[in-house]
């Protein structure tokens, strides 16, 4: 079960929202870039990164802070938010980003999806769907599609898409678990592999997620408890980290240490 950490970027700062609410928001740290280097060093062997302000205007607002985050690091990252044109496709591939998730667009114009794959491989174009009551939500978790969330799943089955993002709105951020059961039903009826987000709080969530690897369930997205330090041993590491000043010089020798 590989294990991803998010890094949620608005107005510039990294940041952790509940359920999606832009009025619920903590700030972490001023610099995203400082957040990954922690994941890194952590041992991170992929960052998911959200840019939430592109989720709402569907303009990479915070491009050249996702593009900060991949110059310092030496493993994949996943992005997504507002991503609705094969321009902003391509513009995220060639700064170096490894995997680019669509979410809204995914609803709102497959035929996107469909070019995207005529253009890249699966494994580069993956579609996010989060989902509240079984129910995609889109443009920043501001409006309802009008279709299930495996039926979408299904239909970017059909185009070639291989890796389904699933978020339980419900859950996230929550710090109450994650949504097992939604989770499940999803994974079962899609017939994917996918990738859980959402509610993950600890150790007992990820033992939960283990049982459904064998519906496809590979890896897991977390946000929230790593930032609160939930797992064990966790907070030495983030402590010393954060309390360190992670100024240009710092960073550099950090990436070098990493990538050695």
């Amino acid at each position: 079960m590989l294990i991803i950490p998010a890094i949620d970027i608005k107005d510039g700062k990294c940041v952790r929202l509940t359920r999606g609410d832009f009025e619920k928001k903590k700030i972490y740290l001023d610099n995203p870039r400082d957040m990954a280097i922690i994941w890194r060093k952590q041992n991170a062997k992929m960052i998911h990164v959200v840019d939430l302000d592109a989720a709402l205007t569907g303009k990479p607002v915070n491009f050249d802070k996702v593009k900060e985050i991949v110059s310092v690091l030496d493993i994949p990252v996943q992005v997504g938010g507002g991503i609705r044109s094969v321009d902003a496709v391509a513009q995220y591939l060639d700064i170096g980003v490894g995997r680019v998730v669509i979410g809204s667009a995914a609803v709102t114009n497959p035929e996107l999806v469909k070019e995207l794959l005529k253009r890249y491989s699966a494994s580069q174009i993956v579609v996010g769907i989060d989902a509240e009551n079984g129910i995609p939500r889109i443009k920043g978790w501001t409006e309802s599609a009008s279709i299930k969330d495996y039926e979408l799943a299904l239909r970017m089955k059909k185009l070639g898409v291989t890796r389904i993002i699933y978020t339980d709105i419900s859950c996230d951020g929550m710090m109450q678990g994650f949504g097992f059961e939604s989770t499940k039903r999803f994974a079962e009826k899609a017939g994917m592999r996918v990738t859980a987000s959402g509610g993950v709080t600890g150790s007992e969530d990820l033992r939960k997620l283990r049982a459904l690897e064998k519906y496809g369930v590979d890896s897991v997205i977390i946000g929230k408890a790593l930032y609160e330090t939930n797992f064990p041993c966790q907070k030495l590491w983030y402590n010393y980290e954060k309390g360190m000043n992670l100024d240009r010089n710092f960073s550099s020798a950090l990436r070098r240490e990493c990538c050695s």
